[in-house]
C-alpha cells in the first residue's frame, strides 16, 4: 500500500470529549473515526487490524468444529418475550418498524440461535453442534467513555454449543478455555490475561471471564499468588480462596474483560422447547453453552497494553502491515526507482508493506508517523543506505537499527 494513496492521514486534533487512550491513539494514527460517544468508523488501517483479529478467532473456531453463520441485527420482540428478556435486559435498543411490530437491535443472540437450531437438530446423533458468528452488537451503554473498550456498537464473536448432557458440555467448556488462550497468545495478550471467576452462571455457580491487566480496565480482579487464576471483585466476598488451588493470597489489579464463557444449561432451550430424541426414543432438553469474544474490544486492549510515548506497537499477527517502508530523498529518479524495485520485491514475497512514498513530507515527519501507526518493522531506504547496497531496519519499540543487505531482506523476515 502506498501511503500517498491511503484514504486517511495521521491527525493532531482530537475530539474534545475523547478521554480514553485507545481511542486517542487510534484516531491520531488514522485507524478509526469518532461518530458519537461509543460509535466509531473503522478506517482502512483499523479495519485491517480488526479483520486480522477476526480471522485468528475464525481459524480457532473452525478448528474445534465451529460452523459460521450470520444472524440478523434486527430481532423481533416476540423472541425476547419467550425468554422474558424484552423488559429485563439492560441496555437493549428497542424500536418500532413500519410494519407496526417492535424490534430490538441485537445485543446478544440466544433468542435467535435457539429457535434456529430447533429447525435443524432433532436427534442425539446430531449433537454436539457448535454454531458461531462474528457480528456487530448494539447496547445502549450509559458509560460509553472508554473508546472501543465500551461501545454502543461493537463487534462480537459469539459461539453457541449444543449438547446432549452436562458431561459433554463440561468437556467442551474446558476445551474452550484453552482455545481462548491460544487466541490471546496470537493477539499478544497471553502473559497479561487471566481466567477469572465471575458471577452470572445460568447453569453453574460461576461463569468465567478472560481479563487482561491494564490501568484502563473497568474491572477489579484478584489474582491468585500461586496460579494464573483470578476472581472478579463482585464475588471476592463469597469466594475467599482460589477455586483452583485453594490459596488465599491474592493480588489486586485493574483489568479489561476481553472474553467470557457461560454454561447456559436449559435457560434458553426450555422456553423454546428445544429438545432432542435420545437413544431410547425419549425427548430431552438440549444443554447449551455460549462463548463470547470482542474483536473491537481486544483491538482497544492491545493498544492500551502495547504502546510507548510515540504511539502504538502492534504485535506482528494483528498489525495492519508488517513493514513500514520509508523512502528518503525519493524525489530523485535514481533513488525512487531503486526504492520502487525494493517495494515490489517485498510485495512479491508476500510481506505486507506500507510504503511512505510521499514527496512533500520531511523525513522526521515520516518517522513520527511510522511510530504513531506502529507497524512491527520500519525499513529506511536512502542514498546513504543504497551506497552500501543495504537498507536500515528498526523494530518498533527498539532503539537499535540494523543495516541489512538488500539481497538478504526477504530471508530476514522469513527466518
Amino acid at each position: 500500500m502506498r501511503q500517498s494513496k491511503l484514504f486517511t492521514k495521521t491527525i493532531k486534533e482530537l475530539p474534545k470529549d475523547e478521554t480514553s487512550f485507545n481511542a486517542k491513539a487510534l484516531i491520531r494514527a488514522g485507524f478509526i473515526d469518532k461518530v458519537s460517544a461509543g460509535v466509531y468508523t473503522f478506517l482502512p488501517l483499523g479495519l485491517k487490524v480488526h479483520n486480522k483479529i477476526c480471522n485468528i478467532v475464525r481459524k480457532e473456531m473452525n478448528v474445534i468444529g465451529g460452523q459460521e453463520i450470520l444472524m440478523p441485527a434486527l430481532t423481533p420482540k416476540e423472541f425476547w418475550q419467550v425468554t422474558d428478556r424484552w423488559n429485563n435486559f439492560d441496555a437493549l435498543f428497542q424500536l418500532a418498524g413500519s410494519d407496526k411490530k417492535e424490534y430490538a437491535l441485537g445485543a446478544t443472540h440466544e433468542e435467535i440461535i435457539t429457535p434456529l437450531v430447533k429447525k435443524f437438530i432433532f436427534s442425539y446423533k446430531e449433537l454436539p453442534t457448535y454454531i458461531y458468528q462474528i457480528q456487530t452488537k448494539f447496547r445502549n451503554e450509559l458509560r460509553a467513555k472508554a473508546g472501543l473498550i465500551r461501545g454502543r456498537e461493537f463487534s462480537m464473536k459469539d459461539l453457541y454449543s449444543f449438547h446432549a448432557d452436562e458431561k459433554n458440555l463440561d468437556e467442551f467448556y474446558e476445551l474452550m478455555k484453552k482455545v481462548y488462550f491460544k487466541i490471546y497468545k496470537q493477539c499478544g495478550l497471553l502473559n497479561i490475561t487471566y481466567l477469572t471467576y465471575a458471577s452470572g452462571g445460568a447453569f453453574s455457580k460461576y461463569s468465567h471471564e478472560f481479563q487482561t491487566l491494564t490501568n484502563a480496565g473497568e474491572d477489579i480482579i484478584y489474582i491468585c499468588s500461586n496460579c494464573r487464576t483470578a476472581i472478579n471483585q463482585e464475588i471476592i466476598k463469597e469466594q475467599t480462596h482460589c477455586p483452583e488451588c485453594n490459596d488465599k493470597n491474592f493480588q489486586k489489579a485493574k483489568a479489561v474483560e476481553v472474553g467470557n464463557i457461560f454454561k447456559l444449561g436449559t435457560r434458553f432451550s426450555k422456553p423454546f422447547n428445544l429438545q432432542y430424541v435420545d437413544q431410547n426414543g425419549k425427548h430431552k432438553d438440549i444443554i447449551m453453552g455460549c462463548y463470547g469474544f470482542g474483536p473491537s474490544r481486544v483491538m482497544a486492549t492491545i493498544v492500551e497494553t502495547h504502546n510507548d510515548d510515540k504511539g502504538i506497537i502492534w504485535p506482528e499477527e494483528v498489525a495492519p502491515f508488517k513493514v513500514h517502508l520509508i523512502g528518503i530523498r525519493n524525489k530523485e529518479l535514481g533513488i525512487r526507482n531503486q526504492i520502487e524495485k525494493f517495494y515490489q520485491n517485498l510485495q512479491k514475497n508476500n510481506i505486507e508493506v506500507l510504503y511512505d512514498d510521499r514527496d512533500d513530507v520531511r523525513p522526521g515527519e515520516k518517522f513520527a508517523d511510522a511510530d504513531l501507526i506502529g507497524c512491527p518493522y520500519r525499513i529506511v531506504v536512502s542514498e546513504r543506505t543504497l551506497a552500501e547496497n543495504s537498507v536500515e531496519i528498526k523494530k518498533r519499540g527498539k532503539e537499535k537499527c540494523e543495516m541489512i543487505k538488500i539481497d538478504d531482506v526477504i530471508n530476514y523476515f522469513k527466518k
